[in-house]
């Protein structure tokens, strides 16, 4: 991913995420229980970026699966408290690419980590920041392509996680090759053997 204009300091993000106030880190409405309407939460961070979404689409922040759906709203919990820092309402971020991070990104995310912990653990809060900058064609301020990419691949969960599968499947891959190699060389010997 090609991320060609600086944003802000990485450590104005870290900080915003590690004060995280108390009302972003409650327990997400789902179904009857849970305080924080997250619904409305993306609602009201649309219209700090000057844009609107539709019921359909607000619809997909909420649930009545809570061990589907739990970590993954606590976390668009998280990134909208960050997506609202005024440098990001400064941006002119599109909504498509505002609900882009919070459905998608974050949802990844989500899947490989407990919310919690990109509040409170400084590397994550530094993947989480990063994610956000990087998926809306910013890198930190400072930092070349080069350096934000590199920091980014190293630091992300789920960039390890993918290259982890991409290891065992090229493994897979190599040793199944290996296997058919084996196999035809039998093979061969073994034709070989029978002409004699």
């Amino acid at each position: 991913m090609s991320v060609q204009r600086e944003g802000l300091l990485l450590e104005t993000l870290t900080r915003r995420l590690a004060e995280t106030p108390p009302d972003f880190l409650d327990e997400p409405r789902i179904g009857e229980r849970g305080s924080v309407v997250v619904p409305a939460l993306v609602h009201d961070l649309l219209r700090m970026h000057g844009a609107r979404a539709g019921r359909d689409v607000l619809l997909r922040f909420a649930s009545n699966d809570a061990r589907a759906d739990r970590n993954r709203l606590a976390l668009v919990q998280i990134g909208c408290w960050l997506l609202a820092d005024d440098w990001f309402l400064g941006a002119g971020c599109s909504v498509e690419a505002l609900l882009a991070r919070l459905d998608g990104d974050l949802a990844e995310l989500a899947a490989a980590t407990p919310a919690p912990r990109f509040v409170q653990d400084l590397d994550r809060r530094e993947e989480l920041a990063r994610v956000l900058l990087a998926h809306l064609g910013y890198r930190p301020a400072g930092e070349t392509e080069a350096q934000a990419s590199d920091r980014l691949s190293r630091i992300s969960g789920t960039e390890r996680q993918r290259l982890l599968a991409a290891s065992r499947a090229a493994e897979e891959r190599a040793r199944a090759i290996r296997e058919a190699l084996a196999k035809k060389a039998a093979e061969e010997s073994a034709d070989k053997w029978t002409r004699e």
